[in-house]
């Protein structure tokens, strides 16, 4: 990207940004995803022509979903959900049915070791965290 005239940011290493003449081009990366987006029309397509150059990829156009993010357009504006993600996240936890509650769980609830008990899939805890984890950046009001 540098090599094309862009900035790498400090804050987020995989965000990448040109500016010129009062105009913008951003450019995130994550893993094989990227957005780009901008108010330089001629920049945004001479990056994609000269990405397409260099790597194998295709343009799936107007965003519609990254990173557990639903993007939804109107005249209005653009908005953001996660809607779909949390779903999905509390089908996968049997959780569905759930309601809200002012504590994560019953105080004095006396919990105890179980010998011989069975132990949980650490695999499968591991992705649950991981998507909590990314819910608390993306949900301030929830972590």
């Amino acid at each position: 990207m540098k090599k094309f005239g862009y900035k790498q940011s400090n804050s987020d290493h995989t965000l990448f940004l040109k500016k010129e003449r009062g105009r913008i081009t951003c450019l995130i990366i994550y893993i094989d995803d990227m957005i780009i987006t901008g108010n330089n029309e001629e920049e945004i397509s001479d990056l994609k022509k000269k990405l397409f150059m260099e790597f194998e990829m295709e343009d799936l156009g107007n965003l519609k979903y990254f990173l557990g993010f639903d993007v939804l357009r109107s005249r209005r504006g653009i908005f953001m959900n996660q809607k779909k993600y949390i779903l999905d996240f509390l089908a996968k936890t049997g959780m569905l049915k759930c309601k809200p509650a002012q504590t994560l769980i019953v105080a004095n609830h006396g919990l105890q070791t179980v010998q011989d008990g069975e132990l949980a899939d650490k695999e499968q805890y591991q992705k649950l965290v991981g998507k909590l984890i990314h819910l608390s950046h993306t949900r301030p009001d929830i972590s």
